[in-house]
């Protein structure tokens, strides 16, 4: 049973849809917070064979029921309950849909975009930290993730073993996504190596020994099942060379983790590096999705090699970040924030370490990454925990 943490999202009080993979507690948030609400779950067997056979019965249910509200989880189940949906969303009865799903693949394929200005689109993610409180420990998250069903699992390593199983499945294999699930299970691994680096499709797919437009459709279907994003490189006014390539990440650090191959040759800093920048990354994703995405996550690389891991840019805030997996700060460790705030003096730079104290090296807000993740709060509105 999922611990009953608060969460900060907040819903649109029109009809919308609730993007998130599995584990990330969106039907949990949605039976506490929609108690009278209408319910039809499409993983259960009965309600998915009812309602695929005879979508109609949907208008059937909402006409005999006294709640406006209606939730449908897992609507990518039966998509063709869409049609359905926007024939009562136009009938102008006063009627809220919420849309569950963790897959937009078949949504995407049988038209979403008919409920595009009419339903919209929201995200659930795993815990930020500040929801956590003192509940949040650095270390746990790095080894476990912060998803609400491993997080409130007697046995967390055991649940993150089978996660990523279960996707492959009953997602991949069930759908047909894949013609080779060995294939498909090798990529998983081998593109775990990228997390938190420069994407480059043809060394993944070497490493599967796949052609590289295989590899490039996994990496699709990876990303319509919500278990992986990509970083773009923030190139706005740029008066340097840039490179183009995105950076990939796993969306929980613990899912990193439970897919990344370790051995003697496997450096455990190496690996603990990547899973604390993609901690990182999960957080101003969650705290760019709570806050509406009036400000967007990318990273900076010039084609020289400077490096700065994460720029998050928009109406309100303007960042720099560096992420160091150490506990005191070199030099060079702010040689890349200093090009950036040369080319782009408007910005707020910070380092993000290991360490326990703030301090301030060459007009650089140094801070311990515990702090900098559990001050991140989606509903203040300037960057004034931070600063």
């Amino acid at each position: 049973m999922e611990i009953m943490i608060p969460r900060l999202f907040i819903p649109p009080k029109s009809s919308f849809f609730l993007f998130g993979p599995r584990g990330t507690g969106k039907s949990t948030w949605l039976r506490k917070n929609m108690p009278g609400a209408v319910w039809i779950d499409l993983l259960e067997a009965d309600e998915f064979r009812s309602y695929s056979a005879r979508p109609e019965r949907l208008k059937e249910l909402v006409f005999a029921s006294e709640s406006k509200t209606v939730v449908i989880d897992e609507i990518q189940k039966v998509p063709v309950l869409l049609s359905v949906v926007h024939s009562l969303i136009e009938s102008k009865l006063g009627l809220r849909f919420i849309l569950t799903g963790s897959s937009s693949r078949k949504l995407k394929k049988t038209g979403a975009d008919l409920l595009a200005g009419r339903v919209i689109k929201q995200s659930f993610h795993p815990f930020m930290a500040i929801e956590l409180g003192k509940k949040f420990n650095l270390v746990s998250a790095l080894k476990q993730g912060l998803l609400p069903l491993v997080f409130s699992a007697v046995d967390p390593s055991a649940v993150l073993r089978t996660y990523a199983s279960l996707y492959v499945r009953e997602e991949v294999q069930a759908e047909g996504l894949v013609r080779n699930i060995g294939n498909f299970s090798r990529f998983l691994e081998a593109i775990s190596f990228s997390h938190g680096a420069l994407l480059n499709t043809s060394n993944v797919a070497r490493e599967c020994e796949v052609e590289r437009k295989v590899v490039e459709s996994y990496i699709t279907i990876l990303e319509n099942l919500l278990l992986a994003f990509r970083v773009p490189v923030f190139l706005k006014k740029a008066k340097k060379a840039m490179i183009k390539h995105s950076k990939f990440y796993y969306f929980d650090a613990g899912v990193y983790r439970s897919l990344r191959p370790c051995g003697p040759l496997d450096r455990p800093e190496e690996i603990e590096g990547a899973a604390l920048e993609g901690l990182v990354a999960q957080h101003l994703v969650a705290w760019s999705s709570y806050r509406w995405e009036k400000n967007k996550v990318y990273f900076w690389r010039t084609a020289s090699g400077s490096e700065v891991d994460f720029v998050v840019y928009g109406e309100e805030v303007f960042w720099a970040i560096e992420v160091k997996n150490a506990a005191k700060i070199r030099p060079e460790d702010l040689r890349s924030l200093r090009s950036f705030k040369s080319e782009y003096p408007q910005s707020s730079a910070f380092l993000l370490y290991r360490g326990k104290e703030r301090l301030i090296k060459d007009n650089v807000l140094c801070i311990p990454c515990d702090e900098f993740l559990t001050n991140l709060d989606p509903r203040k509105i300037d960057a004034s925990p931070i600063l």
